[in-house]
């Protein structure tokens, strides 16, 4: 099915004025801002509060360790004077330092557990993987620092003593201080979000379209569908206008994906949150209802139809 067999043209939305688009210009669109739907564009959907609360709890945890850490030292050589003052501050040293840098595998989790929110069944084995990761991570570092430490310093070998019964000590430890790692990390991706949520409604993303030497800033969830129109594609828009633009489908797919728009043809992309209705026309083609509009949906694009069919 091609897009000469829809009644599309039929039933369009009315085309606007004269886009005054002029022949031969190479602008490009300058691009999208604002938030995007679902989700502010950021890595992995954070928003920059949570990144600034994240960065706060990783601080915070440094200083923990910290203080741990010194506790510890001073700890050993009350207890045992006869090590001297070098062997703890290495032993202390290297454990703070490879923790400081797993928290990342807690903090990796939090984000997770807050974006997908899995049932318990599937986050207990999840976090138990991750708990296993942290602790072989957290032992295998510090061996590696206290070996290179102890050659280095006391020009002697280090002997951790036998993992059968080492690895259950740190592992009961590691689980802790994973534990309270995760939670400090979810509190703050909580945190993050009250303030963003306090700051009241992100602001809808917007689409920069070059029509000529005009340039027309269009909410994101205003654009119904964009179009393939030779060296340009046509922005169909809720208020009926029809502005070019000089650019490739291609393009506009790898611009536009992100705020939900779904090649459906060779020739077409449609907004996935105003779609109406599906209707089958044989041979694995539909035609998308997009109130008035209607648009075509091959059957060379399935993961498009796929798409289509999840909720919005």
């Amino acid at each position: 099915m091609g897009a000469s067999d829809l009644k599309s043209d039929a039933k369009d939305l009315p085309r606007g004025p004269a886009s005054g688009q002029v022949q031969g210009d190479q602008r490009i669109l300058a691009g999208t801002s604002g938030r995007g739907l679902g989700t502010n564009g950021g890595f992995l959907g954070i928003t920059g509060e949570e990144r600034q609360w994240l960065l706060r709890a990783w601080l915070f945890g440094i200083c923990l360790i910290s203080c741990i850490c010194l506790v510890n030292i001073l700890t050993i050589q009350h207890d045992s004077p006869d090590l001297g003052p070098i062997r703890p501050v290495i032993w202390e040293v290297s454990s703070a330092l490879v923790t400081m840098v797993i928290f990342t595998i807690p903090a990796a989790m939090a984000v997770w557990t807050s974006r997908s929110r899995p049932r318990w069944w599937i986050a207990a084995p999840a976090h138990l993987a991750a708990l296993l990761a942290y602790s072989a991570l957290h032992v295998a570092g510090f061996l590696v620092l206290r070996e290179w430490a102890h050659a280095a310093f006391l020009n002697e070998a280090y002997n951790y003593g036998p993992l059968s019964t080492e690895f259950p000590y740190e592992f009961r430890k590691d689980f802790l201080a994973y534990l309270v790692a995760s939670g400090i990390f979810w509190l703050a991706l909580q945190r993050g979000g009250q303030t963003l949520d306090a700051r009241g409604p992100a602001r809808p993303a917007t689409f920069d379209i070059q029509d000529g030497a005009r340039l027309i800033r269009v909410a994101v969830d205003k654009i119904i569908a964009v179009r393939s129109a030779g060296n340009y594609v046509e922005f169909i828009l809720a208020d009926e206008r029809r502005p070019l633009m000089r650019s490739s489908l291609t393009a506009m797919q790898n611009a536009l994906a992100p705020q939900g728009f779904v090649r459906t043809h060779k020739s077409w992309l449609v907004n996935k949150a105003l779609v109406t209705g599906l209707r089958p026309e044989g041979s694995g083609d539909y035609t998308i209802e997009l109130g008035a509009l209607e648009a075509p949906l091959s059957r060379r694009f399935p993961k498009a139809l796929a798409a289509l069919r999840e909720p919005a």
